[in-house]
């Protein structure tokens, strides 16, 4: 049992920030923080006061991995029929306001994976990512094999997963891992700056653009293009669309219904 909240949230206008809090655990992840993750993440995303989200750990560590202690225990027929780490996966999938991921420290297996659930990655300056499992006798489990080749190409992903080396912010910035790199003590406050930004336009077309291009990784190009193209013509019939072009027209600040 956890003696504190493994999750701690806060709010700074219409952003909700969501931040991990084992801090003695580097942040691993186990079955307490994931059940209170998910539900910080299905509050804001019911919330009309949210428009975006923030998620970030500690100076030391985003998160170090699955908690090891607790992933022990598990044989495969356990982690078979419990699917193990599916529920993070899925929760997080389902939400449908942007995530930005603020990683500072380890982000390490299961905390690679985390932060690639993001929608977003602002790193800083000393953050480290990496899929190391295999010197522990397994796989990424959370989709590490799946989004890494996708974020970073085949050969560079191979390469961390089967070696299980690191790659500092630097690098990840180059090979497209994360959007932009920040002194440390920069990067949570740069992440909200960018998440009220992403909030103050119309909230179903912001829900819109991040279903839109998180369909791309499932679709080939033709159905992709159709996918697209069908939400960008239902966008015509928002109130939110009439206002956009009102505004433009009229050289002021769209008022947004989110309607």
């Amino acid at each position: 049992m956890e003696s504190e909240p493994t999750v701690l949230t806060r709010e700074e206008g219409n952003v909700g920030i969501i931040t991990l809090n084992r801090p003695k655990a580097l942040n691993a992840l186990n079955a307490t923080l994931i059940d209170e993750l998910l539900a910080a993440l299905r509050s804001y995303d019911r919330s009309s006061d949210i428009g975006a989200i923030v998620m970030t750990g500690n100076n030391k560590a985003f998160c170090a991995g699955a908690d090891i202690r607790e992933q022990k225990e598990l044989d495969f027929v356990r982690a078979y029929n419990t699917d193990y780490l599916k529920n993070l996966n899925d929760g997080i999938v389902a939400i449908h306001k942007p995530i930005i991921g603020a990683i500072n420290g380890y982000a390490l297996g299961g905390g690679c994976e985390l932060a690639m659930m993001c929608d977003i990655l602002y790193a800083g300056r000393g953050a480290v990512f990496g899929q190391p499992e295999i010197k522990l006798g397994t796989i990424p489990g959370a989709g590490g094999t799946q989004r890494l080749i996708r974020a970073i190409g085949k050969s560079k992903a191979m390469n961390m997963i089967l070696t299980g080396g690191t790659m500092k912010s630097a690098e990840a910035e180059a090979a497209g891992l994360v959007a932009k790199i920040f002194d440390d003590e920069e990067t949570v406050t740069r992440a909200i700056e960018t998440a009220q930004k992403i909030a103050s336009f119309s909230a179903p077309v912001v829900a819109m653009a991040k279903e839109a291009v998180n369909e791309a990784e499932e679709l080939g190009l033709k159905n992709g293009l159709h996918f697209e193209s069908r939400l960008y013509h239902s966008s015509f019939g928002l109130a939110d669309h009439v206002e956009g072009f009102e505004a433009f027209l009229q050289k002021r600040e769209p008022r947004w219904t989110h309607k």
